[in-house]
């Protein structure tokens, strides 16, 4: 299903691609369009996720450089069965995260700074199993590849600005060009209406069986939504058409974007999640296979790490 979604999203925005070159240079323009389309559909299938990663500042997290973060997401595959995706770490003081990659083999699974300082072990825990989930679901094609082709109509639309009523074959002229400048937060729109919530709903729940504690996931949502309220998102404000990406919105709400949501309420997802704690799903213990001697001592022990109910400001890396 989620291939067929693709493919019809692709089409759309190829689609969106032929206008915006008509009204650039006429049947001409459209041909060039047509071109550039196919290219960047190609392109964002082999590369989007690199370009995502990239938009972000994202660094790759070695097993020695970030032990405990690596040791974590080794864990959470292999209860979720899945290999192991390479793991980043974006520097931003918002607490947030994404997943990206056309399919699980080529996976990856990014989180900021700010996530791994203001939440405790097992809300960070069960952020990451959301990203495996999304993994495990195959949402992060569809997620990374609209991404990336919003924001190369984005840039059509910002090209059609500046040339497109100076161009002879433009054949609305003014009007033209006013409509290029109106093409670019329609796109976002397209995109984030195209990505069904529910795979929200889906990632929280599947999220929460993988790490086996949906108390801590619905404790990490919240907390991750107070601090993308009061903490602004440079790099996503920068990017807005990648805003769906990430486990809770990052858009401030100070753009035009945010009219058009990316998520599904955030307390709905808390309320899911926390029937299923009352429901008492399986809670892997700290004897499951893939946890190592090395990353169950220390501050993330059982003595030492905090638990959801009683929600530690501190966090593991702060």
């Amino acid at each position: 299903m989620n291939y067929m979604k693709t493919a019809m999203l692709l089409a759309g925005m190829t689609a969106l691609f032929l206008v915006i070159g008509f009204m650039l240079g006429g049947q001409t323009g459209m041909v060039i369009a047509l071109v550039f389309a196919a290219g960047t559909n190609v392109y964002a299938y082999w590369n989007s996720d690199k370009a995502v990663l990239s938009m972000h500042g994202a660094e790759l997290a070695s097993e020695t450089q970030n032990p405990e973060l690596y040791k974590m997401v080794a864990r959470l595959a292999d209860n979720a069965g899945l290999p192991m995706p390479k793991v980043y770490v974006m520097n931003n003081p918002q607490p947030n995260a994404f997943a990206t990659g056309r399919d699980p083999e080529n996976a990856a699974v990014a989180a900021t700074t700010g996530l791994m300082q203001q939440l405790n072990y097992d809300e960070i825990e069960g952020v990451m199993a959301h990203e495996l989930a999304h993994i495990q679901n195959r949402d992060t094609l569809i997620m990374t590849v609209t991404a990336t082709i919003a924001g190369a109509i984005s840039m059509l639309a910002n090209f059609a600005m500046f040339f497109g009523g100076r161009d002879r074959n433009n054949p609305l002229g003014l009007i033209g060009t006013i409509a290029m400048m109106l093409l670019a937060p329609i796109a976002a729109m397209l995109v984030q209406m195209a990505i069904s919530r529910t795979r929200e709903y889906a990632a929280d729940r599947r999220g929460a069986e993988i790490c086996g504690k949906p108390q801590a996931l619905a404790d990490a949502l919240r907390k991750i939504a107070s601090g993308a309220q009061r903490i602004e998102n440079d790099t996503a404000e920068a990017n807005p058409a990648t805003a769906h990406m990430f486990i809770i919105n990052p858009l401030s709400g100070a753009r035009m974007d945010n009219l058009f949501s990316t998520h599904p309420n955030t307390d709905n997802r808390i309320e899911a999640l926390e029937q299923m704690s009352d429901s008492g799903p399986q809670v892997f213990s700290d004897d499951t296979p893939g946890r190592t001697d090395a990353f169950a001592a220390g501050p993330w022990s059982k003595a030492g790490r905090g638990s959801a109910s009683r929600k530690r400001t501190n966090g593991p890396w702060g």
